[in-house]
């Protein structure tokens, strides 16, 4: 019994209507993910955990790559253990899960259940630790933490989620800084080398800034509705923790010294910014690289003439023997016009058709799912075709998520400015900043936006603070954010 063919896209709330709903609607009949019984908890489905894969693989590859080792660490971290760094734990204070009881036995002591793990790991770096020859410690583990968020969005904020958390010691500032600016190089290529979606990379402003760290590094991007997404940070935490935890090495000289140390982390929001990036009103857009699966190929009418169905498979073949992930749908009790739907809103990046007229001409159709655009092709070429098309959609989706990022970033010298180009144009918006923390306050209370970073590419658009015309010789990205 065929399946209703109903198009799909009928389901999905167009974004111009309701963004909030349209991706709502995207991440859940793309089945990526379900909601768990519990508020504010997600269940990663296997399209969504595919996506998540792909990520940590990209990432995972390049840590090891530069020496770094996984390891795990408890869940559960003792109270007293958490507020051994007072601002770290104030920062965290409001989200954080605490266990009282064990069975039916209230516990002498309340377990956090863990929102990050510097203070558990940090405990454990201190009873390891001895020489200067032990240095650097560079590791990292993939969990899940818990955060009790008040307002919750699959993958976006969620009260638990996936991550990646790196923790390392060096004998040296310049060695911690080159790893807190290494690392943010991971991230920034793990978005626009996969993910086609395009940041701009700097440093979080003081209030902005890691509870308990000296420097925050940061990657954003820029969504459909032209707010910001931070895609990944990487933190210098100085010596704060290790004295608070009384991390120490006999140094060089045989004296005594605390390391300095480092943090850093992405998490699987990136899989909601992969979303807001590139998808359409029809569903989900993946760049190949991502892609769970890279294409499709569709024998049509194959009842007319079997030759169809030898001819497809055959191409398929073809098409995994060079590495591209496939799935060849010759499900009966679906039809064509239900398979493409199906396809188009899973975001598979190219669909190859094939039925009896295409054989009888020795043709081939290919749809590729950035353009919505098809293409005839001889039989012949539809292998080499459907691998220049991977790189092709792969790098228009990027510059295309370029340019969108351009066209709704703009300059502004002073909160008159500002606030029409956030009325008119919501997006980035790139400006002058004393540097006052008072200032920063009093935009955000005004228009609810917040400095994103300061770039590292700085640019020189005038001498005078957005906020209080005072000098200024900072410029910064200003946007409001998930």
């Amino acid at each position: 019994m065929a399946k209703n063919d109903k198009n799909f896209v009928e389901r999905i709330t167009p974004m111009e209507d309701d963004f909030a709903q349209w991706y709502t609607d995207v991440i859940l009949k793309t089945e990526l993910v379900d909601y768990a019984p519990v508020k504010g908890f997600m269940v990663i489905r296997p399209y969504g955990f595919a996506l998540w894969e792909k990520i940590k693989d990209f990432m995972d590859e390049r840590f090891k790559a530069a020496g770094h080792m996984n390891m795990y660490f408890p869940l559960l971290i003792p109270e007293s253990m958490l507020k051994k760094e007072a601002e770290h734990v104030e920062g965290f204070a409001p989200e954080v899960a605490w266990v009282t009881h064990g069975g039916e036995k209230k516990l002498e002591e309340r377990l956090a259940v863990r929102p990050t793990s510097e203070t558990i790991i940090c405990t454990m770096y201190s009873k390891w630790l001895n020489s200067y020859r032990d240095l650097p410690y560079l590791y990292n583990q993939w969990n899940s933490v818990v955060r009790w968020e008040k307002t919750t969005r699959p993958f976006l904020r969620t009260s638990e989620f996936l991550w990646q958390e790196g923790h390392t010691l060096h004998e040296t500032k310049e060695e911690a800084m080159e790893e807190t600016y290494q690392q943010l190089e991971v991230y920034k290529a793990c978005c626009e080398e996969l993910l086609a979606m395009p940041v701009i990379d700097g440093i979080k402003s003081e209030s902005e800034k890691f509870a308990g760290g000296d420097l925050t590094t940061t990657i954003e991007a820029m969504m459909h509705d032209g707010k910001a997404l931070q895609s990944g940070t990487s933190h210098y935490l100085g010596q704060n923790f290790t004295r608070a935890f009384d991390i120490t090495y006999s140094d060089r000289e045989g004296n005594t010294s605390y390391p300095y140390h480092t943090s850093w982390g992405a998490s699987t929001r990136l899989i909601g910014g992969l979303i807001m990036t590139h998808s359409d009103n029809r569903g989900l857009v993946l760049p190949p690289r991502i892609a769970p699966i890279q294409a499709v190929v569709i024998p049509v009418a194959a009842d007319k003439n079997p030759k169809v169905l030898d001819v497809t498979k055959e191409i398929a073949d073809k098409i995994k023997a060079k590495g591209i992930t496939l799935r060849y749908d010759d499900r009966e009790n679906y039809s064509v016009g239900f398979k493409f739907n199906e396809w188009e809103m899973k975001g598979i990046p190219v669909r190859v058709e094939i039925g009896p007229r295409d054989l009888e001409n020795n043709k081939a159709v290919l749809f590729r799912r950035d353009t919505l655009e098809k293409e005839t092709v001889e039989i012949d070429n539809v292998v080499d075709r459907v691998v220049e098309l991977m790189e092709e959609i792969q790098q228009n989706l990027y510059d295309r998520a370029l340019k969108h990022r351009e066209e709704r970033t703009s300059v502004v010298s002073n909160m008159d400015e500002f606030k029409k180009a956030l009325e008119e144009k919501p997006g980035f918006i790139k400006t002058m900043w004393c540097g006052s923390a008072e200032c920063e306050a009093k935009i955000k209370e005004e228009t609810t936006a917040t400095i994103r970073c300061l770039p590292f590419k700085q640019e020189k658009l005038g001498d005078k603070c957005v906020y209080c015309g005072k000098k200024a010789d900072k410029m910064v990205v200003v946007a409001k954010a998930y």
